[in-house]
């Protein structure tokens, strides 16, 4: 077997293990892709001061997001169809998140429910992530839920109102469970560690809403019942309905833009995420890691910044930290892993990312992260 050392061996294993469909909703974005495309790339060009003859014992990337402590400043994202990529897959890497010490954030539209993922982890605390529909019932109960399963923070994303046209999940009839045609199964015939499976578990639709929406006792396309429900009116008045009834932690996914930052500050919220839902809703807008500078400027002292979108390793993490964030997600990285390699694969996703952000610190000179800052990137190149 290939030896297993970047995000990008397990992209190529679990391109080849996980159903097409599956695969391409995870590994794509919106119209051209230039943004999705832009997430990754644009970390590229910054580069590293390497320091030498600095001491490199001793070092630590602990730190804490929201006042929770982490191994690392780095969250499992909110991934939609999770169990999809791999049988129980939010159970799956909900486990390995915990065993490693950092957050994982269960999707509203996740394949393993709320209660699924408590019990899978004997009741640890995980961040949940909602989504506004237009049935505001199922939506105080989807958090009395999240409360009742014990979270410890809400991740409410505002960058789905509506949903940017994805074309390979158009072209690919992309459902959950897949609906079976020829082609479908004929793909599927060619993952039979994916099918074994999801034979042996009861999870194939969207846990946190089938049985719990009046009429709705199965799921058929993720867009058809999305561009039904997804709620285009959400507003800052729904942010504050939403703090108020969850009365937590409360952090917002979506922010790009500094005006926004500065609402969010106003909304009471504990930290925002600079996300662009990885090049997935709007195509051509600017990527994360070149969006989080302006935002941290404005506001980074009156609210806990994090970013998403295009961190593929422990530099990525590194080069976020030093622009000001607080706090960074993975999303594709994990689900390369999951679907290589279930469980298993998540962790090797963290263990990869966690070496290359401890060895890229100290080749820069820091044996803290809480001590990364600016100085460490080279001037021009951010």
């Amino acid at each position: 077997m290939t030896v297993i050392t970047t995000i990008e061996d397990l992209r190529v294993l679990a391109k080849r293990r996980v159903p097409r469909m599956f695969y391409d909703y995870a590994d794509s974005g919106s119209w051209t892709e230039s943004t999705y495309r832009a997430n990754e790339a644009d970390f590229q060009s910054i580069k590293f001061r390497q320091r030498v003859a600095v001491n490199m014992e001793n070092r630590s990337t602990a730190t804490q997001m929201i006042g929770q402590d982490v191994a690392m400043p780095v969250a499992i994202a909110p991934t939609g169809l999770t169990g999809m990529q791999h049988a129980d897959g939010e159970i799956l890497a909900a486990r390995a998140a915990k065993a490693f010490g950092i957050p994982f954030t269960l999707s509203t539209m996740s394949i393993c429910s709320i209660e699924d993922v408590a019990a899978g982890t004997d009741n640890h605390p995980f961040w949940f992530q909602l989504y506004v529909m237009r049935d505001r019932d199922f939506i105080e109960r989807l958090i009395d839920r999240a409360k009742a399963a014990g979270c410890s923070a809400l991740v409410l994303t505002l960058d789905l109102q509506i949903l940017g046209q994805r074309h390979k999940d158009l072209k690919n009839g992309l459902s959950a469970p897949p609906k079976l045609t020829l082609t479908n199964m004929l793909n599927m015939a060619t993952k039979p560690r994916w099918g074994l499976g999801m034979l042996g578990t009861r999870r194939h639709g969207f846990g946190n809403i089938v049985g719990h929406v009046k009429g709705v006792e199965n799921m058929g396309s993720l867009s058809e019942w999305t561009a039904k429900q997804f709620d285009p009116a959400l507003n800052w008045g729904d942010v504050e309905w939403i703090k108020k009834r969850w009365g937590g932690k409360l952090i917002l996914k979506g922010i790009q833009d500094v005006e926004d930052a500065r609402l969010a500050v106003q909304s009471g919220a504990d930290a925002l995420i600079v996300s662009n839902h990885g090049g997935r809703q709007l195509d051509g807008a600017e990527s994360s890691i070149r969006a989080l500078p302006a935002v941290v400027d404005a506001v980074g002292s009156q609210i806990e910044v994090h970013m998403d979108g295009g961190v593929r390793s422990g530099q990525d993490v590194l080069k976020a930290v030093a622009l000001g964030a607080k706090g960074t997600y993975i999303g594709r990285a994990f689900l390369y892993g999951l679907g290589a390699l279930g469980q298993e694969g998540v962790t090797k996703t963290l263990q990869i990312i966690h070496k290359e952000l401890d060895l890229s610190m100290a080749f820069c000179g820091h044996t803290r992260v809480g001590t990364v800052d600016k100085g460490i990137l080279l001037p021009g190149s951010y």
